[in-house]
């Protein structure tokens, strides 16, 4: 049988838009008393102007937005805090890009059907991704690696559950193969 891992120190809360990514982690970070960053705040201004205009982004696009994030999660463990990022990630390659700053980084990956997450994307305001751009989103997507450290939730249920969810896969995980 295997023992619990420590709790990870650094989790990034992924997933397509809409998925509850930010109020996720949030509340997750509260929980587990760690700092919160949301990736969206680092984009570019190039970056976002391309996604309201609703292109999607090019890897190309999307590799100096993962080092920023990186680099965030970085300097927060770096000066001796936990940090819970709220990131799309649906790439393996952009999660091994986040993984090269800090190895450890757990993955919490938010799932719920095309139908509900697009109702949220419908329901929500100032996001500057717009609907049209989430099916590009689904398609992206890449579940995690059996060697990947993270586990899958499922976000259709109410914020409570689903953040009570996160809490247990975050601090019970086992370690990887």
């Amino acid at each position: 049988m295997s023992t619990p891992a420590p709790t990870p120190r650094a989790v990034v809360v992924a997933g397509v838009s809409g998925s509850g990514k930010s109020t996720v982690g949030r509340s997750l970070a509260q929980r587990l008393d760690y700092d919160f960053a949301d990736a969206d705040d680092l984009h570019s201004r190039a970056n976002i102007d391309k996604m309201r205009s609703g292109h999607p982004l090019t890897d190309e696009d999307r590799v100096p937005w993962l080092n920023a994030v990186g680099a965030c999660v970085r300097e927060s463990l770096d000066h001796g805090r936990g940090i819970v990022v709220a990131c799309s990630a649906l790439k393996r390659s952009y999660r091994d890009i986040l993984r090269s700053y800090e190895p450890t980084t757990f993955f919490l990956l938010l799932d719920a059907s095309p139908e509900l997450i697009m109702s949220r994307v419908l329901a929500r305001e100032g996001s500057f991704m717009p609907p049209s751009l989430l099916s590009s989103q689904f398609a992206t997507l890449e579940a995690l690696g059996r060697d990947e450290v993270g586990a899958r939730v499922d976000v259709s249920h109410e914020l409570t559950r689903s953040v009570d969810d996160a809490v247990v896969a975050v601090t019970t995980h086992t370690p990887g193969p």
